[in-house]
């Protein structure tokens, strides 16, 4: 079944240039997908307009008069946009299916949130805070790089990081990709051999956490997201979620704001952690965007 697209919010006497609205816009709009992963869905030929495939980036359609599909599927874009905070578990794959059986994040949910999409990632392994929603704009500014929106991971590593490890964190340390952004550190405590790290990120690097342990030579055993921008996980236990208030929704999207690069790290920057048994360990230099 196919669908014509209706936005409201778009006057009738406009010319027809005007009308024209690029269909990664579109499709964010309708909480198919952020910005960035429509223009993904484009090129990869799923897209239809009028039956017509459209793969180059750019193209444009008028909602009110076009028929937009993405693989063959109806849109639905006068459902209400939603967020939800999900606690995703370890060994559960932040994708809407699996090849190999794997279970996802969507087989935790109600067939009625099934639409939503995972906001970011978190690596199989790892669990922790999750968004997922519909709303593709929200999704873009909070995965766009040039917003740094704080992300706060505890993890358990192998031994006990020195001192000097941790600066080295803290100032940045060089990856595949180049050096990482100033971050914050702080020791959480002991557990047996194994030590417990808080690590407050605004970049979102593939595995970017487990790497960053890694080449100081204390790998990573076990790593959960507690936050991110304004949001905590709270008590909710691994595979509850909780549908967030407008109010919530409202600070998140304020907190992806672009940080301007002139001026000293800021709170929203460097979230405050959680109560430890050592004061944290700031980065001593700016970031460099």
């Amino acid at each position: 079944m196919q669908a014509v697209l209706k936005f409201n919010s778009i006057p009738a006497m406009r010319s027809l240039a005007d009308m024209q609205i690029r269909l990664q816009r579109i499709l964010a709009a309708a909480g198919i997908a952020s910005r960035r992963d429509a223009e993904r869905i484009i090129a990869a030929g799923r897209v239809q307009v009028n039956g017509q495939t459209v793969t180059e980036l750019g193209s444009k359609a008028d909602p009110d008069t076009d028929i937009v599909t993405v693989d063959g599927k109806s849109i639905e874009p006068n459902r209400p946009r939603i967020v939800i905070l999900l606690h995703k578990p370890a060994l559960v794959m932040t994708t809407k299916s699996d090849p190999e059986g794997r279970t996802t994040v969507m087989d935790l949910l109600p067939d009625s949130l099934r639409h939503l999409n995972p906001v970011g990632r978190l690596d199989y392994e790892t669990g922790g805070l999750l968004l997922m929603s519909n709303d593709g704009d929200l999704a873009e500014r909070l995965t766009h790089p040039r917003h740094h929106v704080p992300k706060v991971y505890n993890a358990m590593v192998k031994g006990e990081p020195s001192l000097e490890s941790l600066r080295l964190l803290a100032d940045g340390i060089r990856l595949e990709e180049g050096m990482t952004a100033p971050a914050r550190v702080q020791r959480l405590g002991a557990m047996g051999d194994d030590t417990w790290i808080e690590l407050v990120l605004t970049q979102g690097w593939n595995q970017q956490v487990r790497r960053m342990f890694k080449a100081i030579g204390h790998p990573v055993r076990q790593l959960k997201r507690v936050a991110l921008g304004p949001l905590r996980l709270g008590k909710l236990a691994p595979g509850e979620f909780r549908v967030l208030t407008q109010r919530e929704v409202e600070q998140l999207r304020a907190s992806a704001r672009p940080i301007e690069t002139d001026k000293p790290a800021t709170s929203r920057q460097y979230p405050k952690p959680l109560a430890t048994d050592r004061p944290p360990i700031p980065p001593r230099r700016k970031p460099q965007h």
